[in-house]
């Protein structure tokens, strides 16, 4: 089991090149078969070992190829993690001092173990998300203006 402070996979072109061709793959088995149950895969090499892999597996497994396949490291964090300040900022991809002043105002859920701040993994990816839908709507009005302007 790898530790949160190991850093992200980072692919090579060999790696994206795979990427992108097994995400194609993953995707269209996802689509095509919608039944939640386990889903068995079967190795290709001289043991033909069968794998049998919970569904939500495979979908996350889809979500890594995709990532990968844009060159992109990836890293796996358990949704219970506790990260600390910096690890959570280098998540956002802040300073420190930013992010603790999202704390300070309540944006990001966290507790206090002696004077050190932590925060749940869960938490702050439901941050990002309310993040990226808040800059995706200001985006689109943004859009809208433009048009109705004529400017775009």
């Amino acid at each position: 089991m790898t530790s949160l402070l190991d850093p992200p996979i980072q692919p090579d072109a060999t790696d994206v090149t795979t990427a992108a061709d097994a995400v194609k793959s993953v995707q269209n088995y996802l689509r095509t078969h919608k039944r939640k149950d386990a889903v068995r895969l079967v190795v290709e090499d001289e043991h033909r070992d069968t794998l049998v892999v919970p569904r939500a597996a495979v979908e996350l497994l889809a979500q890594v190829l995709a990532h990968m396949a844009a060159g992109e490291g990836v890293s796996v964090v358990p949704s219970h993690a506790e990260l600390t300040t910096q690890q959570a900022a280098d998540m956002l991809n802040v300073s420190r001092p930013y992010l603790i002043g999202l704390l300070d105002r309540g944006e990001i859920e966290y507790r206090k173990v002696g004077s050190h701040r932590r925060i749940k993994a869960e938490s702050l990816l439901r941050y990002m998300r309310e993040d990226d839908r808040t800059r995706r709507a200001a985006a689109d009005e943004l859009t809208a203006l433009s048009e109705e302007m004529d400017l775009l």
